[in-house]
């Protein structure tokens, strides 16, 4: 039972679509990560997913829209929801999904991590 400060937390890594987990809850994990760019389309047919905008701002691609995300804003996505998160620039996110949830989802590219490191 120890706080845990973001920021610190965001000075450990660099690398962008690399979450790391910095709590549990439950049986849910708390992840950070680093964006830029696009991500993979991707949905969980399993869980729904949270993104909570640190830093930044991100928009998330839907199949028929899209919603901008401004720091302090978050969005759940649904269970099944195709989606894709997209960032102009740098951004820090916090994601809640169960633990053990693959980032990528439904598809396994370049940016799929098979295990998320714990910071």
């Amino acid at each position: 039972m120890k706080k845990i400060n973001l920021p610190e937390k965001f000075a450990l890594f660099s690398e962008k679509w690399s979450p790391k987990v910095i709590a549990a809850l439950n049986e849910y994990h708390l992840k950070i990560a680093r964006i830029e760019g696009d991500f993979t389309w991707h949905k969980h047919d399993e869980t729904d997913e949270m993104f909570l905008v640190v830093e930044g701002s991100i928009r998330m691609d839907f199949e028929d829209h899209s919603e901008e995300l401004a720091e302090g804003e978050l969005i759940v996505v649904p269970r099944g929801v195709l989606h894709r998160p997209h960032a102009d620039a740098e951004a820090k996110i916090l994601m809640i999904e169960p633990a053990g949830t693959l980032n990528t989802g439904d598809v396994r590219d370049e940016f799929t991590q098979s295990e998320t490191d714990w910071i």
